[in-house]
């Protein structure tokens, strides 16, 4: 190995020009103005790169949980799969538990092993699960693929979220995540609009249509792929985990994309930080269940709220129109699109209230409205009173508030755990989310609607609002009013020296 030592800035010690990487600089003691000197900065063509490289994350599992949908009457109609509807139901809940697993696992090597690496390693196995469930031969075969793609997307969206979070500024951190979880529906939009093309028999075979759909997802992420090569790994993580010259290196690199020169160090306080190369589980479990557990119950408490509302409603939306507005299958896909009007709409116009108003009031003023509407348009459900398109625009309104209250879900997990931890933390009430919100959720609905009673169905409804206002209480109690706030000031590291 052949390393040039020489000295850099404060906070530095040495620069590698040539040969392997350096060892992890493990234990030392270093001063730094990173943080603020990223947060310090204004919006650039650069954050505007960082968003659409790694946002699109969500436009891609937009499109993936749309296509599900929207295929499986093709999958049953394959003379090759032959699907029944238990075999629909089983690859869905694959997909799922795969993002679940994948989310807890990648979110642990997320923390441990760097952002950038495991947001190419997450996106490569979403690519190639994709591609592989567009070639599937069995129901086998299929649930298999769809579970490899949904760990791959669960992965996504650790070291995502967490990439994001470190990279953009303080004073844009709320609007720049909302909207970004936002664009889930930019891919549903583009789902429901390919699934009415490629499922048309009049265009293609019932048994080609949707394999070309998932190679569209695969060739989408193939692009993306080649987006994020120039996206630089967290100084953040850098300069916790041995590594302050090359944090430092980041930065600047930054700093003059954005100003055209370095930004003086000794302008902005430091931080003092022991460099470690690892978290143990053990201190992870102490800070999210003891030394934070507060912020702890406030994210489960969102997450699990926004889950249940989520995935039941958008899960059973279909099974709605056609069961009791008698809608054709083939024709759902444009009653889609309005409903993701409004779910992206939501996000985009509200998003800077959550800087500016502040999380607390945002957060309680979404999720309460949310649950209130749903209560209402289920009452006027219950008693008949909506056509299909009624039903549509009722949905479009509460969804305008309730995207903005899930993905603020999202940024509050993210932004109010400790770095060493954060990616984990948003796999851990992701997984839980998921897992009842995903699950609970869409069977107890498709239970409801099979009653073929408007009551019943409404009495589903009842209880997503009540999750929903019951959240909102929460937030507006104990939620950390982290807008415009250094995420080190929110939740200093866990490698902090006073």
């Amino acid at each position: 190995m052949n390393v040039q030592q020489t000295q850099r800035s404060p906070g530095t010690t040495r620069e590698v020009t040539t040969g392997e990487a350096p060892a992890p600089d493990v234990g030392r003691i270093v001063e730094t103005s990173i943080p603020l000197r990223l947060d310090g900065l204004s919006w650039s063509g650069f954050h505007t790169r960082v968003v659409l490289a790694l946002g699109i994350t969500w436009i891609l599992d937009g499109l993936e949980v749309t296509l599900a949908g929207a295929l499986s009457g093709a999958l049953k109609n394959s003379p090759v799969m032959k699907f029944s509807n238990f075999d629909v139901g089983l690859t869905n809940s694959a997909y799922l538990a795969g993002a679940v697993l994948g989310a807890l696992g990648f979110g642990w090597l997320t923390d441990r092993i760097g952002r950038k690496k495991l947001f190419f390693i997450t996106l490569g196995v979403y690519l190639s699960a994709t591609a592989a469930t567009a070639v599937s031969w069995s129901v086998a075969s299929y649930a298999l693929f769809r579970f490899i793609t949904g760990a791959g997307i669960g992965g996504e969206y650790t070291a995502i979220n967490s990439t994001i979070q470190e990279l953009v500024p303080a004073r844009y951190r709320g609007w720049t995540d909302l909207v970004i979880n936002g664009s889930f529906w930019i891919g549903a939009a583009i789902g429901a609009s390919s699934a009415i093309i490629l499922l048309d028999p009049a265009v293609l075979a019932p048994d080609h249509g949707w394999r070309i759909a998932y190679f569209t997802g695969a060739a989408l992420g193939l692009v993306v792929l080649f987006m994020r090569m120039w996206i630089p790994e967290s100084p953040r993580w850098l300069m916790i985990h041995g590594y302050p010259d090359r944090a430092h290196e980041i930065v600047a690199d930054i700093e003059r994309s954005v100003l055209g020169h370095e930004q003086p160090s000794e302008g902005f306080a430091r931080i003092r930080l022991r460099m470690r190369d690892h978290t143990p589980l053990r201190e992870v479990a102490a800070t999210l269940f003891s030394t934070y557990r507060q912020r702890a119950l406030v994210g489960l408490a969102l997450m699990v709220a926004q889950a249940f509302f989520y995935n039941a409603i958008f899960f059973t939306f279909a099974l709605v129109l056609t069961d009791f507005f008698a809608i054709p299958a083939n024709d759902v896909g444009w009653y889609i699109l309005p409903f993701a009007a409004g779910n992206f709409l939501g996000p985009l116009l509200l998003g800077r209230l959550f800087d500016t108003l502040g999380r607390r009031a945002m957060i309680a003023l979404t999720y309460g409205v949310s649950g209130v509407l749903l209560a209402l348009s289920g009452y006027l459900f219950s008693i008949g009173a909506l056509s299909a398109q009624g039903q549509t625009i009722a949905w479009m309104v509460i969804f305008f508030f309730a995207s903005p209250a899930a993905s603020a879900a999202y940024l509050t997990v993210s932004e109010t755990f400790p770095l060493e931890i954060r990616a984990l933390a948003i796999a851990l009430f992701y997984a839980v989310g998921t897992g009842i919100g995903g699950v609970v959720g869409p069977a107890l609905f498709g239970v409801l609607i099979d009653t073929g009673s408007r009551n019943s169905v409404f009495a589903g409804y009842l209880l997503g609002s009540a999750l929903m206002i019951a959240a909102a209480g929460i937030a507006w109690r104990y939620a950390v009013a982290a807008e415009r706030k250094s995420l080190e000031s929110v939740a200093p590291p866990l490698a902090f020296l006073e």
